[in-house]
């Protein structure tokens, strides 16, 4: 009698309906993975934009566009200055309108004139310690998205109270603008810092679960774009307010 193995044995009493819903979490899974990758590779490469355009803006020193532009105070410094903001409220509430090409054009574009804005980075520090405040926030970035991903805790209640307090946070930056307060901008970082660095967990979770509802839809390309853009904010962010108080100036 041959020698060989049914391979129908190892299947012995397992139901066919366990057998599809294995199938189905490995197929999930999967798709989940690839979402999430694509949301990251286009929140770094929006980063990496911006670092390349900040950095090619400031190039020359107090004879750059960057200083004689945006540090000049005129009109089109304001404009650069305020065109990050009307990129992200064109993005979010244009959202349903929007096809995603246009919505990925849109991405694009405010991350060239996030660079553009924060130019002037490069002028007030020292180019070490811009690269020290980067890989610090990197760092964190990393752990805190990779927390956020894995956690069983629901973060939803935290998002609440962060929001909060970020909405707290843009008030005493703006009450600041006023008193020029150097121990008020140092608190302000921290908060910041603080605050992003809960967001960036918290806005991963947020973005991991609504795979759910996006996952084979036309959705699901628009929402790994505003997921990137999210968490650039988060990065950005918490890069800025780190800067303010680890940058050594110029």
């Amino acid at each position: 009698m041959a020698n060989w193995t049914d391979p129908n044995a190892g299947l012995q009493g397992q139901q066919p309906g366990t057998l599809d819903r294995g199938a189905r979490t490995v197929e999930r899974d999967a798709g989940l993975r690839s979402y999430m990758l694509k949301v990251y590779n286009y929140m770094a490469s929006g980063v990496l934009l911006t670092g390349i355009v900040a950095l090619l803006f400031s190039r020359g020193g107090i004879e750059s566009p960057a200083a004689t532009i945006i540090m000049s105070g005129g009109l089109l410094s304001w404009v650069i200055m305020l065109a990050p903001l009307a990129f992200v409220l064109v993005m979010s509430f244009g959202l349903n309108r929007m096809s995603t090409g246009a919505l990925q054009a849109c991405f694009w574009a405010f991350a060239v004139v996030m660079g553009l804005s924060m130019s002037t980075i490069f002028l007030r520090f020292t180019g070490e310690s811009i690269a020290t405040t980067f890989f610090a926030t990197s760092a964190a970035f990393v752990s805190l998205s990779l927390w956020g991903y894995t956690t069983k805790r629901d973060l939803s209640g935290m998002g609440t109270f962060l929001l909060m307090g970020l909405v707290g946070l843009i008030i005493a930056m703006v009450i600041n603008l006023f008193l020029q307060s150097e121990a008020m901008a140092f608190v302000i970082s921290i908060i910041g810092v603080l605050i992003f660095a809960g967001l960036t967990a918290y806005d991963t979770q947020k973005i991991k679960s609504m795979y759910a509802y996006v996952a084979g839809t036309d959705m699901m390309g628009k929402t790994v774009i505003m997921g990137a853009l999210n968490l650039y904010l988060d990065f950005i962010n918490m890069f800025m307010f780190l800067l303010n108080f680890m940058g050594s100036q110029e």
